[in-house]
């Protein structure tokens, strides 16, 4: 079980309850597939820095998660097929990044 962060960035003009649809869909895959999920964020609507698909700004997302290594393949294929999805970048994680989000999470329940 390898340790994954994926953030993707979601279409602009969904509504609340397309981009709920979305995530739960994509957080259930991946738990069907045996990841285990470490911690999910919505950052919410945020200006790009450059426009994807003429859209000026996108709803991002964060999963964190365990799980063996042949399901990101998967799991970006389904992300290509899917045109509600703008952009999404999948990144393992070694032992440094795994403390760092930890430290990171700890903050935000700090903050909240």
């Amino acid at each position: 079980m390898n340790h994954y962060e994926t953030v993707f960035i979601l279409n602009p003009v969904l509504s609340d309850d397309q981009i709920k649809e979305t995530v739960k869909k994509y957080e259930d895959f991946l738990v069907s597939n045996g990841a285990k999920m470490v911690s999910k964020e919505d950052w919410g609507l945020k200006k790009l820095a450059y426009p994807i698909q003429n859209k000026k700004s996108g709803f991002y997302h964060l999963f964190e998660y365990t799980v063996p290594g042949e399901v990101i393949n998967n799991l970006e294929v389904e992300f290509r097929r899917d045109e509600r999805f703008m952009r999404y970048l999948t990144v393992s994680l070694d032992k440094h990044a795994i403390s760092w989000a930890e430290r990171r999470r700890e903050k935000l329940k700090q903050k909240a």
